[in-house]
């Protein structure tokens, strides 16, 4: 199944989850070394318990961050975006903005100037659409743990290892953010 069918069909849970972890994954760009400002919310993908309470903390809490850049602007946008209803039609179109930002931001980081590469959009529509694309290899490894969380979240749903699920989607994620600081790292040294 592709990325969009994939979100097209998850439940709130997954949604909330999916789109979370892509806003994770891009948290080097915004937030210090070892923060985890987003982990109140990762306890409300559940079930929604206390979403819009969590959210506005970890806005607030976030706000101090300093945006230098295009891409951490579009990291800011992505959580100024999330609903505060935990309600199935806004949080799928919030996955499915922050699903396009990530890969955006992964495919300037693929680029070697870090400009948008040419053609962004047909690429990145075709690789979410599940046609082949030629993607490099940071926009294909960020395809893949979308793909793996919403199909992790969705053979969990409903059953008792659904809290093991999102502990997956959480682990997938950080191993996602882990590569996007090295290449920053790289890329920092590479300038230097």
């Amino acid at each position: 199944m592709s990325l969009l069918e994939l979100i097209e069909r998850a439940d709130e849970r997954a949604l909330a989850a999916g789109a979370l972890a892509c806003l994770d994954r891009c948290l080097p760009l915004l937030a210090e070394p070892g923060a985890e400002p987003l982990r109140p919310l990762w306890a409300s993908c559940e079930n929604g318990r206390d979403w819009a309470i969590r959210l506005a903390a970890v806005r607030t809490g976030m706000e101090h961050e300093s945006v230098t850049d295009g891409p951490a602007a579009l990291v800011r946008t992505m959580l100024g975006a999330a609903p505060s209803d935990f309600d199935a039609v806004p949080l799928r179109g919030w996955a499915d903005a922050c699903s396009l930002v990530a890969l955006r931001i992964h495919a300037r980081l693929d680029a070697p100037d870090g400009e948008t590469p040419p053609d962004e959009e047909r690429l990145l529509k075709a690789a979410r659409g599940g046609e082949p694309a030629a993607v490099g290899p940071l926009v294909a490894g960020e395809l893949e743990r979308q793909v793996r969380i919403l199909e992790i979240l969705a053979e969990t749903t409903g059953t008792a290892g659904s809290g093991a699920g999102l502990r997956k989607a959480l682990d997938l994620s950080t191993e996602g953010r882990r590569v996007l600081r090295a290449v920053m790292s790289r890329r920092a040294r590479g300038r230097g």
